[in-house]
């Protein structure tokens, strides 16, 4: 199913101002950060497809029909980041409900939750999604690489991890308005194609098994599947931002827990 739907990323042109940053591993196991003054992408580990953060950077965009093939990863840290905990119950964690009849929980994100993009810029509209159980929220760095970016990450040792990005619809274009939606962006090509390398670290050029439009009270969202490596993703655009849900695992992890990891990632909503 390996058919290559796209050559090239010729919607969009993307200009990039580096404060670059890496990551060590000390002993006690707590990413720590030093400055450095070269950049390369993220690495995929143990020949499978957990993605690791290397480098945070700060980027200013902008759109043109030039083309792009260099991008740089939006995954996951390693897995020494440590699971929140907030009391005894899972369902205490906040924006997150008790577990279902079927064991699953629903996250919403708080409407008081601390995050932006800068002055000037309105709240971010909730967004929600489900997870089985053992899926719990990991702690998100202001050295995450995407920076602002990332607003949340979700993870299970069992099955695989998440991440939500919510970036300024800025970023594509300065008329898109206080109420953009994904169409107003661009075609499921171009978002995937401009977007794509950044949550898997190259371009997705052959990589793209499926591409559905699918619409849920009155939204409209793009649904992906990507393979090597194996990721979900979920776009849309609400108020002035645009959303992108990304469920990955490992080749274990999506062998034996796909169809999870799949109604996981077509939960996604912006509320």
């Amino acid at each position: 199913m390996g058919t290559n739907l796209f050559t090239n990323c010729s919607s969009f042109s993307w200009r990039y101002n580096h404060n670059l940053v890496s990551h060590t591993s000390p002993q006690n196991g707590i990413p720590s950060v030093k400055t450095v003054s070269c950049y390369r992408g993220n690495e995929l580990v143990d020949g499978d497809t957990e993605i690791q953060s290397g480098a945070v950077y700060r980027r200013s965009v902008l759109l043109s029909g030039a083309s792009l093939v260099c991008s740089t990863s939006l995954g996951f840290p390693g897995d020494g980041l440590a699971v929140v905990k907030q009391g005894l119950l899972a369902g205490r964690i906040p924006g997150l409900s008790e577990p279902d009849e079927q064991g699953w929980r629903t996250y919403r994100r708080p409407d008081d939750k601390s995050g932006g993009h800068g002055v000037g810029w309105s709240p971010i509209i909730p967004y929600a999604f489900s997870v089985p159980q053992d899926w719990d929220e990991v702690p998100v760095s202001i050295a995450d690489l995407g920076g602002t970016e990332i607003d949340l990450r979700f993870a299970s040792p069992k099955e695989g991890r998440l991440f939500v990005i919510v970036a300024p619809v800025l970023r594509f274009a300065d008329n898109l308005g206080d109420n953009a939606t994904i169409e107003k962006i661009g075609p499921p090509e171009k978002v995937i194609n401009a977007f794509g390398p950044e949550v898997i670290g190259e371009n997705v050029e052959g990589k793209v098994l499926s591409m559905d439009v699918v619409e849920h009270s009155g939204k409209t969202y793009y649904q992906y599947e990507l393979e090597p490596p194996h990721v979900l993703i979920t776009a849309t655009a609400a108020g002035n931002r645009f959303y992108m849900f990304n469920v990955t695992g490992s080749g274990l992890q999506w062998k034996r827990h796909y169809k999870d990891l799949k109604k996981i990632a077509d939960s996604f909503r912006v509320v």
